[in-house]
């Protein structure tokens, strides 16, 4: 999703006056395809501006489902808040998109650019990096082979990008020892726009609104209790969800396919080399629990695309590139250590970590102008 977005943002901000090359190695209706599986997420009020400016929202906003309320909750405690969209000024926070089908919307609006070029199914097989210039050598299934001359590579090819490691950008990673349970699910009630985030002993559960009434799960737990839990049967499952999460949509009646993965902090200190830039989850992969990830990642793009039109006649410039590290580093920081500080105390159930925290989503909803960093960083309309 990362690389359809650049790529379409590009073209647009330069008036297609680049050459956009788009090497893919899944099919673009390719069930497997990792980048638009059967996941949702929220892109932010600040990500929604950012698809309108390069006129990427017209292709998806009748899919989205808005997010009008979002209610945060300590299980077992007293601690809640509530943002509404309303109190602000907005009509939604935020917006709920299934990839899948944001995937077949814009694999199709990439093949009817004149001016970007699809290499599918390829893979990257050797980078080399000169003076003025790269070559990226590609592999096809069956073993045909292109070589692409080019001003700059980026990377948007996931966490463990293979472009990256060919150019020496070293990752750092940590371990959440969780894993997210992924599913979409309906409840009695109508969520109405809400979006909840429940914190737990065992880690945070979230859900976000999504289209024909259901909601999107996500929900954080110990390896071990992971496993535990996609061992149930549905109704069992149901119950265990029921429990942990409450009545606050009534019940939950219906699960459908239930998926996992584990959950770990991986970023990259340095996001541009010679030639060379990464974004998406290439340059970093954070915990869902404030929803940041996908969003910090449509930023870099941003940003990216507007470093790069400072000078497009070599858009792989030395300064072209030193300007979107610099521009990036400090929202970057900011969002990781913001996140990963969210994950250390809404997943301990310390009893200091309990009141801090219930004391802190107390103050929040006493004291409405303390939400407004963290309410602006949700929205994500921060400096990038």
């Amino acid at each position: 999703m990362a690389g359809a977005t650049l790529a379409m943002a590009l073209n647009q901000g330069s008036n297609q006056s680049l050459r956009i090359a788009v090497i893919e190695p899944y099919q673009p209706d390719h069930q497997a395809h990792p980048g638009f599986d059967a996941r949702s997420i929220a892109l932010s009020y600040g990500t929604v501006a950012i698809l309108k400016h390069f006129q990427l929202w017209s292709l998806i906003d009748d899919h989205a489902t808005p997010i009008t309320h979002i209610h945060v909750s300590d299980r077992g405690h007293a601690g809640m808040t509530d943002f509404y969209a309303e109190k602000e000024g907005l009509e939604a926070m935020g917006y709920v998109v299934e990839l899948a089908e944001v995937g077949r919307r814009f694999s199709q609006h990439l093949s009817q650019q004149h001016h970007i070029e699809l290499f599918c199914p390829y893979s990257v097989k050797h980078i080399e990096r000169r003076t003025d210039s790269a070559t990226v050598t590609l592999s096809s299934n069956d073993g045909e082979s292109v070589q692409l001359e080019t001003k700059l590579i980026v990377a948007a090819d996931g966490a463990e990008s293979v472009s990256c490691q060919s150019v020496g950008l070293t990752q750092q990673s940590f371990d959440f020892n969780q894993t997210a349970i992924i599913a979409n699910v309906v409840t009695s009630e109508l969520h109405q726009g809400r979006a909840f985030e429940r914190f737990t002993a065992t880690g945070p559960l979230a859900l976000l609104p999504m289209s024909q009434g259901r909601s999107s799960l996500v929900w954080c737990l110990p390896p071990e209790e992971a496993q535990r839990i996609l061992n149930l049967s549905q109704a069992e499952f149901l119950g265990e969800l029921q429990q942990a999460f409450g009545w606050r949509l009534g019940q939950f009646t219906k699960v459908g396919s239930i998926a996992s993965y584990p959950l770990l902090l991986r970023h990259r200190e340095r996001i541009s080399s010679h030639r060379f830039a990464a974004v998406g989850n290439a340059a970093q992969t954070l915990h869902p629990i404030a929803g940041q990830g996908f969003n910090l990642g449509i930023r870099d793009i941003a940003t990216l695309v507007d470093s790069l039109l400072v000078n497009t006649k070599d858009v792989g410039d030395y300064a072209n590139l030193i300007r979107f590290q610099t521009q990036r580093e400090q929202d970057r920081l900011t969002t990781i250590a913001m996140t990963s500080a969210l994950v250390q105390i809404f997943s301990n159930d310390l009893f200091a970590f309990r009141v801090g925290r219930n004391m802190g989503l107390g103050v929040l909803d006493t004291f409405p102008l303390l939400k407004s960093p963290l309410f602006n960083r949700a929205l994500g309309v921060v400096n990038r």
